[in-house]
């Protein structure tokens, strides 16, 4: 997302939701800011002056530079942090899922075991109460 300022005005351009150019072009915005400028009477001022406005325009426009650059970078890392969050989620919910279906798989093999054993069970009890009817 690009933020831009017209020089010399309190103008703030729409950014795009895409990321693209914003809604008015550059020179519509220059066009704008002569036309009201040329309505706005404009003072004489020393050079010096002039330097020192130009300065502080050139801070306005680094400041603006760094301010995209920071949303950039920003939207990057959020982007970035939001898939390493989303694999690692993935990957918590899979090694639990693994987890449930090994212990699916013990209670099947004990169930078996203890199916075993109580048919053995089931085995020596009839075949002692057969040898108690004999004698």
């Amino acid at each position: 997302m690009e933020i831009e300022v017209a020089d010399l005005t309190n103008k703030r351009m729409k950014p795009s939701v895409a990321g693209n150019e914003t809604t008015e072009s550059r020179m519509e915005v220059a066009k704008d800011a002569d036309e009201e400028n040329a309505l706005i009477p404009v003072p004489m001022a020393s050079e010096q002056m002039e330097a020192d406005i130009a300065i502080i325009f050139q801070k306005m426009d680094h400041f603006t530079n760094l301010v995209s650059e920071l949303l950039e970078s920003g939207k990057s890392m959020l982007k970035e942090l939001s898939n390493e969050f989303e694999e690692r989620l993935i990957q918590i919910h899979k090694e639990q899922m693994e987890k449930w279906q090994e212990e699916i798989r013990e209670l099947r093999l004990l169930d078996t075991a203890n199916e075993e054993a109580d048919s053995l069970l089931l085995n020596a009890k009839s075949l002692l109460q057969n040898v108690h009817g004999e004698s």
